[in-house]
């Protein structure tokens, strides 16, 4: 499959006619053919049009259908082999080894949503008998399920072009939901996007989806982007990228006639709590190395933020740390303006008064290539400064050094709310660890002990969210099984008629899927 600078809309791939747009090479710094054409407000129209038609017939088709096309889109990603990489290494700078390995999360999450639908429980099918009988009132006849909000909004994200993007985390849930989805391609990964959205739209064709289940424009944010979100086709967004961009398609979904959820995952500076015990393994310096400048640092769980006690031993960890991240050799960003932005948040950093270079990667003469570093401040600075807070997307770290346990567990209640906390301990460390504990699950969405946030498993505990700011509703998360609790809302029967009930609340569980019947759970036994 060729790269030729369409979009998908419905059944049909088209070339937009209000201007045009190429992709970059960030490794070279120049522009990529073809180019793209921009969508209209026809183009947008027609799209939200065959979503809002589609909803109706794509929510109620069958488990098994619906399972079977979440995984026939994983198979058509996966036949596009090497044509599909060496496009998203040309467009993002990142190295083989990471896109084959980004491919493969992206199918299987749609593999696991092809799960989550065909064993039901995501309807939470709940059944309660009427009681004519009972005195002092009868009950009526009630039962639940839950159903698709409605057409989705996707934003593909900067930093993963297949897992965040068009066949990724948030699409995969809205689809398996039973809501079409419209996605919004990246600038920055145009032809991956047109790769990945025609694999999408020929799996769809293959198991004879509504014409409106997918579609994808391209556009910027301001226009297309801006103006999905107030289309009343829309039902919800889903979001990862900057707070700026999150916040603004917040604002613009709560000024709607009908406000909508936006579920944006934004800025996290995930924080990394250094207790005593732990700084004794000599392992410690480099796992953070490793951590902070993989994918040169464009990781929305990248340990931004470092809290130790102040110790010989946090000193000999620095010291240690110098010679780790003096070996990381500097990496091509994702694109020139997320390396602009990123060499202005290091310079804003380092001229804070009392904030102190302590190490510093290798650099290169490559255009778009970020150098790392680790800075450190005392935890009353920290404290006082809110420029020392914000999150510098690329392999940069702060240090905050605090004079005892107490200053620690203020800057644990200081910080905002993040994608992830982690705490390195050993069982020596249990008191301070324990007083931690209670803060960080108040503060975070996913805990980790002894380890670094940047490696995101795809299964059914997962929590790929957390407070405000690191995502604009705490109650959700873009991975992980529970993602499709997003895209669902309840519906209440009562005294439906049998012919006209759905399947999930039929009497004789066509479905065979668990239910809640009169309050006692009822797993189906084949």
């Amino acid at each position: 499959m060729q790269v030729v600078g369409e979009m998908i809309i419905g059944r049909n791939a088209v070339v937009g006619k209000e201007g045009s747009v190429k992709a970059i090479d960030p490794s070279r710094n120049v522009e990529i053919e073809p180019a793209f054409g921009l969508a209209g407000a026809a183009d947008l129209q027609r799209a939200a049009e065959l979503a809002n038609a589609a909803f109706d017939v794509y929510r109620e088709t069958s488990l098994e259908v619906r399972a079977k096309f979440l995984e026939t889109i994983a198979d058509r990603i996966m036949d596009l082999g090497s044509t599909l990489i060496e496009r998203a290494m040309q467009e993002t700078g990142l190295p083989q080894a990471r896109l084959e390995g980004e491919r493969g999360r992206t199918c299987n999450q749609l593999r696991l949503f092809a799960k989550v639908v065909r064993d039901g429980r995501f309807q939470t099918a709940t059944l309660d008998s009427a009681l004519p009988d009972r005195v002092p009132a009868p009950r009526p006849d009630l039962r639940l399920r839950k159903i698709g909000l409605g057409p989705v909004a996707v934003f593909g994200a900067s930093n993963f072009p297949l897992a965040f993007s068009v066949a990724g985390g948030d699409t995969a849930s809205a689809l398996a939901a039973g809501c079409p989805v419209i996605v919004k391609a990246h600038s920055a990964h145009l032809g991956t996007s047109e790769l990945v959205g025609k694999a999408v739209a020929k799996a769809a064709a293959e198991c004879n989806m509504p014409e409106g289940v997918f579609s994808m424009l391209i556009g910027s944010g301001q226009t297309i982007g801006q103006n999905l979100v107030s289309h009343p086709a829309i039902k919800a967004v889903g979001f990862t990228g900057s707070r700026a961009g999150g916040i603004s398609l917040m604002q613009t979904a709560a000024a709607r006639k009908e406000p909508i959820p936006v579920y944006a995952e934004m800025s996290s500076i995930n924080p990394v709590f250094l207790l005593p015990g732990a700084l004794d393994n000599p392992k410690l310096p480099q796992a953070f190395a490793d951590s902070l400048t993989l994918g040169a640092g464009q990781f929305c769980t990248n340990p931004g933020l470092l809290i130790g006690l102040k110790s010989d031993k946090l000193q000999a960890f620095v010291d240690a740390t110098a010679g780790t991240i003096g070996a990381k050799g500097a990496a091509t960003m994702l694109t020139p303006g997320i390396h602009k932005a990123y060499v202005k948040g290091v310079s804003s950093l380092a001229g804070v008064e009392g904030v102190q270079q302590v190490a510093v990667g290798q650099t290169t003469d490559m255009p778009c290539a970020a150098q790392a570093f680790l800075y450190q401040v005392d935890a009353k600075r920290f404290l006082n400064d809110p420029a020392l807070e914000g999150e510098i997307f690329g392999p940069t770290s702060l240090l905050v050094v605090c004079e005892d346990e107490a200053e620690m567990l203020a800057v644990a209640e200081h910080i905002e709310g993040q994608l992830t906390g982690a705490v390195h301990a050993t069982a020596d460390d249990k008191a301070l660890a324990t007083k931690l504990l209670p803060v960080l699950e108040r503060k975070v969405g996913r805990i980790l002990f002894n380890g670094f946030g940047t490696g995101v498993e795809v299964s059914h505990a997962m929590v790929h969210g957390g407070p405000f700011p690191s995502t604009s509703d705490s109650r959700s998360t873009s991975v992980g099984a529970s993602a499709i609790d997003r895209f669902l809302r309840p519906v209440s029967y009562q005294d439906v008629p049998a012919y006209l009930l759905p399947e999930a609340l039929a009497d004789n569980n066509p479905q065979k899927i668990p239910r809640v019947v009169n309050g006692d759970l009822v797993v189906w036994n084949a």
